[in-house]
């Protein structure tokens, strides 16, 4: 399926000017925003309990809970809030020290039976040490994800495309990290696993472009640098789109009738799909030529390594033959 017609060429180098400019932007409050209001910490990486609790043919009363909860001092700063449905809710009850998370279901059973009849549907308590250990098991993720990609595209391609894309690679989670203060979503495990899941993703789609690229410059055509861009981008334009249009309403579906339980995975990585898409067509190929590619120093490393293999198998059939 073709969206858009194989013989017409975009210019997509004169467009990614303005797609850098507004990268570097979004990059710049994203990461302001990281300072400042900061990420809120889930119970994963915080310490403490979440308690989802459902009442039976009832709407469930925030105040009448909050006021109920306010009668026992270790659970002063629980933060309750709606959960999905009306009558359905979400306690957030800080770690505290003469909290013991074995008695938690009585002490919410006595404290909450006059709000209604209800159930505890799932209750989870993690413990300060298990969430710094929960921490640093993330970023190691994230640190060793990247180095990876890295590693694997200095392999595979000229050293500032291989920059090039790790370079959109962080912008991109950056991007959707910064999402997840902007819609108030607790960092949590969901929330590393979305950027992680964007890890691949994204430069899955840069390779896309770049192997197309690669290929364009290996057909022997001396053309610059941007015409090159330019068709590359273009003839794989229908099945980017496609790919990403898949992938994102897939993820939309998710986030839709997934309800409030997962929404720490399905909203970061909808957002990231979206810049994920954009970058790799306007942000990538971009930075390639601001890192200083240079097609006429390619032809020369090309022609160069053509001509060495060249005299490696004259020198082979020379030996072969007896006559070295």
């Amino acid at each position: 399926m073709e969206i858009f017609k194989k013989n017409r060429i975009y210019n997509f180098v004169e467009w990614s000017k303005y797609g850098l400019a507004l990268s570097i932007l979004l990059t710049i409050v994203s990461v302001i925003l990281f300072f400042k209001p900061g990420f809120t910490l889930g119970i994963d990486f915080a310490g403490g309990s979440s308690v989802q609790i459902q009442y039976k043919n009832q709407q469930a009363d925030i105040d009448k809970i909050r006021l109920a909860l306010s009668k026992d001092d270790r659970l002063l700063n629980s933060v309750v809030t709606k959960f999905g449905s009306d009558d359905e809710i979400l306690i957030k009850i800080p770690f505290h020290e003469n909290l013991n998370s074995t008695e938690l279901d009585s002490t919410l059973n006595n404290l909450l039976k006059y709000t209604g009849d209800f159930d505890i549907r799932k209750l989870d308590t993690v413990g300060p040490k298990v969430g710094d250990e929960l921490v640093r098991s993330a970023i190691l993720s994230l640190v060793v994800a990247t180095i990876m990609m890295m590693v694997y595209v200095s392999f595979r391609y000229e050293w500032r495309f291989a920059f090039a894309s790790i370079v959109t690679l962080v912008h991109d989670v950056i991007i959707t990290a910064a999402s997840v203060i902007i819609f108030q979503i607790d960092l949590n495990l969901e929330v590393v696993a979305a950027l992680l899941t964007l890890l691949g993703y994204s430069i899955n789609d840069t390779i896309i472009v770049f192997d197309r690229i690669r290929e364009k410059m290996l057909e022997g055509k001396r053309i610059s640098i941007n015409e090159i861009i330019n068709e590359a981008i273009s003839r794989t334009l229908s099945r980017t789109l496609l790919t990403s249009l898949t992938m994102f309403f897939v993820v939309l579906t998710l986030y839709i009738f997934g309800g409030q339980i997962i929404v720490g995975f399905s909203l970061p990585l909808l957002i990231g799909v979206v810049f994920g898409t954009y970058s790799s067509m306007f942000v990538a190929p971009r930075l390639a030529i601001i890192f200083g590619f240079s097609v006429e120093k390619y032809y020369a490393k090309e022609a160069a390594k053509a001509k060495k293999a060249e005299e490696k198998r004259r020198n082979r059939e020379l030996y072969e033959g007896g006559r070295v």
